[in-house]
């Protein structure tokens, strides 16, 4: 038994390819339910984000899941097997888990660092398992997942340099101000950029934004969005003296602010500083605004050098974040080997065999009267009495032993009989005897993702039943 990844991702399949294989919720649970009801698998997972399409399984029988997954993401693209092939990849077990990894710890993410893709893959988790699509394994190894990405954040600084412009740009700004509360920004212009830079200064605290835009509708949708005020376009001069921040984003082919209007409106608020960034190409911006005193403008070409340095630092920061997966992945490697049937049975037999021998050494003193023969003979009897009633369980393990529902069997025999210790658990997951099994009734876990009840039984029909 195997974990499995198919999948495509912005390394390897155009933004066209992307969007014909992109799943919403729906389309995610249905195919997941199609790897199960067809028999590729025992547990699934589709994830889809804006970058990568994925297919998770837990199989006997790796080459025939990656097909599997295969011709159901050509079904849903409406594609050939044939054009998928070449932009896919897939891994399977140390590669898929150790890929899993590396996507929760934002390692395989198009901007190292980014913070959204743990959301994402708990959301695909946290559905799949309400779909009764994971069970034993994928309950452990995707909350697991989580943690790992988790360690990461916590112990490397992956995600704490800005590597995008606009928050590059609001990097800038907390420089010069230390803090944004009681400043008020302007935004001119009304494009994407405008609105992620300010959405980046509301999460930092800045209450006051005014938009500006020649379209005041636009102007207006944009405050709304972002919770500003749209301001008419022909007061510009009015609004950049009321401003402590001004950033500006505009198609216009000429400068949109010029020294002189700067000059004006730092003489309107008494010289108080502004701070200005403009991330127009060509440049809305004068240019000569940065010789005017307690004015400070930061062009495209400054910021994208204050990104280049933080995504420097991020590089080295991944090598760090590197080393803990492969520390992680040593330690799912260790619960995933508990599953496997002789080393449960051997584990079990000597758990057993620890308490008889413990018992008999206590009964020790009362059993002082008998011969070296009588103690021989008890000795015989618990001995024999052990192994009649572990004979049966035994036997049935060793019937499962090939099929599919194996994992599913030992798992119970190691939770039932507490052989969690024997295991290697998780060193960041927490309630570690728990989530052996991953059947915890009470749902407890650090994710906050709760199995629900009954999870770890859906697959007890046939092949099985039951998000990077």
């Amino acid at each position: 038994m195997l974990v499995v990844v198919t999948g495509i991702s912005h390394k390897t399949a155009s933004l066209e390819l992307r969007e014909r294989l992109a799943l919403d919720e729906a389309a995610a649970l249905r195919v997941a339910q199609e790897l199960l009801d067809g028999g590729a698998a025992c547990e699934a997972l589709a994830l889809s984000t804006c970058n990568r399409t994925e297919l998770y399984t837990y199989a006997g029988d790796s080459p025939a899941a990656r097909q599997a997954a295969i011709a159901v993401l050509a079904r849903h693209a409406g594609a050939d097997v044939r054009e998928l092939e070449s932009s896919l990849y897939s891994y399977s077990g140390d590669g898929a888990i150790a890929h899993l990894f590396r996507v929760t710890s934002s390692l395989d993410s198009m901007v190292i660092g980014e913070a959204q893709i743990v959301a994402q893959v708990k959301a695909a988790y946290q559905q799949a398992c309400e779909g009764g699509c994971t069970s034993v394994v994928f309950n452990r190894l995707f909350r697991h997942a989580l943690e790992v990405g988790k360690r990461v954040r916590t112990e490397t600084a992956i995600g704490e340099r800005p590597v995008s412009v606009s928050s590059a740009a609001v990097e800038l700004a907390l420089q010069v101000f230390g803090k944004f509360k009681d400043h008020t920004v302007l935004i001119v212009g009304a494009g994407e950029t405008s609105e992620l830079t300010a959405t980046h200064l509301k999460a930092h605290g800045i209450e006051s934004i005014l938009v500006t835009n020649r379209t005041f509708a636009a102007a207006r949708e944009l405050a709304h969005r972002v919770g500003g005020r749209a301001v008419p376009f022909e007061d510009l001069e009015a609004h950049v003296a009321a401003a402590d921040i001004v950033i500006s984003s505009t198609s216009a082919p000429h400068y949109v602010i010029t020294r002189e209007r700067v000059e004006r409106a730092l003489r309107r608020r008494r010289h108080r500083p502004i701070f200005f960034i403009d991330i127009a190409v060509p440049r809305d911006l004068d240019p000569e605004i940065d010789r005017v005193r307690n004015a400070y403008l930061y062009d495209i070409d400054d910021l994208q050098h204050v990104v280049e340095q933080n995504r420097g630092e991020r590089e080295k920061e991944a090598h760090h974040a590197e080393r803990i997966v492969e520390e992680e992945l040593r330690s799912v490697n260790d619960w995933l080997r508990s599953l496997e049937v002789v080393p449960t049975i051997a584990t079990l037999r000597e758990s057993v065999e620890k308490i008889r021998r413990a018992e008999l050494e206590r009964l020790g003193g009362k059993l002082g009267d008998l011969s070296d023969e009588q103690r021989a003979q008890v000795d015989m009897l618990t001995a024999s009495i052990v192994n009649k009633i572990l004979h049966l369980p035994t036997v049935k393990m060793k019937e499962v032993a090939g099929s599919q529902e194996c994992y599913l069997y030992v798992a119970a025999v190691r939770t039932l009989f507490d052989l969690s210790g024997n295991g290697a658990a998780p060193r960041s997951g927490g309630g570690a005897a728990a989530d052996d099994a991953a059947t915890d009734a009470s749902g407890a876990e650090t994710t906050g993702t709760a199995d629900p009840p009954g999870a770890t039984v859906h697959h007890l029909r046939g092949a099985g039943t039951d998000n990077a």
